[in-house]
């Protein structure tokens, strides 16, 4: 039984497989966030400045077998420092798996990072 692989972020995900093609995931309509608050910091040379909490995981479904879930490596964070899950996986952007443009930006990523 292959992995249904539901992407909780707002944009697609392609991935770089091995054999170099590419597979498209595409935003599922639901939305994995953390909570953050923030508070006022005063400024920089003029610039609002904020410090920023981040609180809970919001949006993130039970597992479910079977299941894979693609969130932000900014989730994946928070999951990770929740005690972690195996089914929950971000693109991995660091430089030897990140894939770019010749803007250099990143167009695809070759694997993804677990939350454990």
């Amino acid at each position: 039984m292959m992995t249904k692989l539901v992407n909780l972020t707002p944009h697609a995900i392609r991935l770089q497989l091995p054999d170099g093609t590419a597979l498209d995931i595409q935003p599922s309509g639901q939305v994995a966030r953390v909570a953050t608050q923030a508070r006022d910091a005063g400024q920089l040379d003029g610039i609002p400045v904020v410090q920023q909490t981040y609180g809970d995981v919001q949006g993130l479904p039970d597992p479910q077998d079977g299941v894979a879930y693609l969130v932000s490596g900014l989730v994946l964070s928070a999951v990770k420092a929740a005690g972690g899950r195996s089914d929950v996986y971000a693109p991995d952007t660091s430089p030897d798996s990140a894939v770019r443009d010749d803007g250099g930006r990143i167009v695809a990523v070759r694997r993804l990072v677990q939350a454990l």
